[in-house]
């Protein structure tokens, strides 16, 4: 099985001819393009361009290079000001937020406390984060042009880290009336007031994305730090160019026909460590975790003897070894909050990171009713690090008695395609599998996918999980960090119980780019183009 994920990865020769043209027409702009140029290749094509619709990362890097925050965290993981800064009430239950001087949205209007009221409700309709401090929001007001007024119903603890959480969803701030679009539907234009400007006239989904420095953005003085401080652009244009052959992506960075790669694949980095025009460094060192979803809305999935059954059969070393294949860059971990984080623990985990339950989950599988149902597993073959999960699942589950019908297809199909809560006969699912920063999963309530909300509000695959919840609002209410531990603990217990999800285990990813670009910057949200210069 791990032979053939290798081979696939080398075979990539019939590809090369289309991928050149793929390369030549991106790189063939129809407007001239003056001054600096980065040119890079991000992990994911772009084709979902709304950041609050869809948590995928390809959006949320786009959301930065777009639309700016209200506040934002550092590398000391402390959050400080962005496009406002804020006062606490005594009694902890009014947020004051003021905007900052000289804000302008692309179109030339002001920026103003209606928008970022309007952005912060669409946000906190459909993200985890932004949704628990809904519950505890009495009222979100514009005061006047430049305050926003944000009372609680109690005092909450989370409200800054809420609002100012690195990564998916990321509390964008964009105009009034497209931050009046329901949460479920795409914002039919890009204006935001960050430090670059989406050019829509050269967007090939598929092909290219193009972004212009934003010439009125006033940065903050402080330095970049992780996604606060000052975003000082220091080049005129950055264009994400689409390769989906890895082959010939590490060939055109290594021959300077591009600058920067996201995602470089781990069984090449020893060609491309010999190269000494390029660094390489993982500039998330938190890492990622992976992880499948059920979807708990139709059969086979709907039955949480079956979803225990699929569980018992996966083996997280045997995805990893897939994926990753160098233990320097891979780690075992069957913690939902993230292994060396105050919320880690091995609760519920035994099967998943020893490899030991195919025996169990065959019996289970017996005893659960299941009749054969396929099990439609979504496979994206375009991204290096969602490649090997699905495949390697499948011949897990098939091991264990299931009927698999694996879909091959891209990874912004899946993107779509996991929104439909449709039956999989009729274009829905039963499994897909992602990736999260560890940022993101690192405690209950940032970690979306462990949510019980059902089929409304729910993360993609509807888990409904009340026990969940009322163990969420118990976290957030607890008086100390231990008594936190104790309630993680009991969280992770019953997603493992109920299978919300699987996490399949930890790595890290390693970057590329050309020498003659300086200044990139580390954290849970990268990479971001702000802070980066290119020398001729």
């Amino acid at each position: 099985m791990f032979q053939l994920m290798r081979r696939g990865r080398r075979a990539f020769a019939s590809k090369l001819a289309l991928s050149v043209v793929a390369l030549s027409t991106a790189l063939a702009s129809p407007v001239l393009a003056a001054g600096k140029t980065i040119t890079a290749v991000m992990h994911s094509d772009l084709r979902i361009i709304d950041p609050i619709f869809t948590t995928a990362y390809i959006t949320r890097d786009h959301g930065y290079m777009v639309y700016d925050t209200l506040i934002a965290t550092d590398s000391n993981f402390k959050i400080q000001p962005q496009m406002a800064d804020w006062k606490i009430s005594d009694d902890k239950l009014t947020y004051t937020f003021t905007l900052r001087d000289g804000l302008k949205w692309h179109d030339g209007a002001p920026v103003t406390a209606e928008d970022c009221v309007a952005s912060l409700k669409r946000w906190g309709a459909v993200d985890g984060m932004g949704q628990k401090l809904m519950d505890f929001t009495a009222s979100i007001e514009a005061t006047d042009a430049k305050t926003i007024t944000l009372k609680l119903k109690e005092p909450y603890s989370l409200v800054l880290e809420s609002i100012g959480k690195p990564s998916s969803r990321v509390a964008f701030m964009m105009p009034k009336r497209l931050a009046e679009t329901p949460p479920d539907k795409q914002i039919p234009e890009q204006i935001g007031s960050g430090p670059f400007k989406f050019v829509q006239s050269e967007f090939q989904p598929g092909v290219k994305a193009v972004y212009a420095k934003n010439t009125d953005y006033v940065p903050r003085k402080e330095p970049s730090s992780w996604t606060s401080g000052g975003k000082v652009v220091k080049v005129d244009r950055v264009e994400w160019i689409t390769m989906p052959d890895s082959q010939t992506a590490v060939n055109a960075l290594q021959s300077g026909d591009i600058d920067f790669m996201e995602n470089l694949p781990y069984d090449m980095l020893p060609v491309l460590e010999a190269n000494k025009e390029l660094t390489l460094e993982v500039s998330n060192k938190f890492g990622f975790q992976t992880l499948g979803r059920m979807n708990f809305l139709h059969p086979p999935f709907d039955n949480v003897k079956v979803r225990r059954a699929a569980l018992l059969a996966m083996n997280q070393k045997d995805v990893l070894d897939a994926l990753v294949g160098n233990p320097k860059y891979q780690k075992i971990c069957g913690a939902f909050f993230v292994c060396d984080t105050p919320f880690a623990s091995d609760a519920g985990s035994e099967s998943l990171i020893k490899g030991s339950g195919m025996a169990e989950a065959k019996k289970l599988l017996a005893e659960s009713g299941y009749d054969g149902t396929p099990v439609v597993v979504m496979a994206p073959g375009d991204v290096t690090t969602l490649k090997a999960q699905p495949i390697v699942a499948a011949q897990l589950l098939r091991e264990a008695g299931f009927k698999v019908d694996l879909q091959a297809t891209d990874w912004q199909t899946v993107v779509s395609r996991r929104a439909s809560q449709k039956p999989p006969k009729e274009g829905g699912w039963n499994m897909f599998f992602t990736n999260w920063v560890a940022a993101d999963v690192s405690n209950p309530i940032a970690n979306l996918s462990i949510g019980g909300q059902g089929k409304k509000g729910g993360w993609f695959g509807w888990a409904e999980d009340a026990k969940i919840e009322q163990l969420k609002d118990a976290f957030v209410r607890a008086p100390s960090l231990d008594e936190q531990k104790k309630i993680a603990t009991e969280i992770q217990k019953e997603a493992y119980e109920q299978v919300i999800y699987v996490p399949l285990g930890q790595y890290l990813l390693p970057s590329g780019w050309r020498k003659s670009l300086t200044g990139l910057l580390d954290g849970p949200a990268t990479p971001v183009f702000w802070n980066v210069d290119k020398s001729e």
